[in-house]
């Protein structure tokens, strides 16, 4: 597993979400959930360059290149629930986040900050595992199309 091009395309998801959100934010429109659930394309994008790095520089082990791709998303889960935190506490602590659990994950429930951003960790988990064994299914077919050119 080549850890540069893991922690690099984990960061790319790291700042492709973070710059989503944001954009999300400064329209007003971060209170929509449909428009939340498209982060999960910018975890496919990041993923998927790994596992074509991967596979065009030669890695062919299923396991091996299955441990690079949940990587590369636990690494962009990561960072990405590391910085909500801040941005919550920057933002105003409890207050802000009644905002965001009225609209989202909690339905209104009343969940502490880390309660919320547990629970974002977890459904990051989540997505990571299945958005890394779709796509290892994806490519498992067309390592055998790829021709590797030195």
């Amino acid at each position: 597993m080549n850890t540069k091009r893991v922690i690099g395309n984990g960061v790319l998801i790291f700042l492709g979400i973070g710059i989503y959100f944001l954009l999300m934010e400064a329209l007003g429109l971060s209170r929509e959930f449909y428009l939340r659930v498209l982060n999960l394309f910018i975890v496919i994008y990041g993923v998927n360059k790994t596992l074509r790095e991967n596979i065009v520089s030669g890695v062919r082990g299923y396991n091996t290149n299955l441990l690079a791709a949940i990587t590369t998303s636990m690494v962009g889960a990561i960072l990405s629930v590391s910085a909500l935190l801040t941005y919550i506490y920057f933002k105003g602590g409890e207050v802000y986040l009644e905002s965001l659990s009225d609209a989202f994950l909690f339905g209104g429930g009343k969940a502490s900050i880390y309660n919320y951003c547990t629970g974002l960790l977890f459904e990051s988990v989540a997505t990571s595992l299945i958005v890394s064994f779709c796509l290892m299914q994806y490519w498992k077919g067309k390592v055998e199309n790829i021709n590797i050119v030195d």
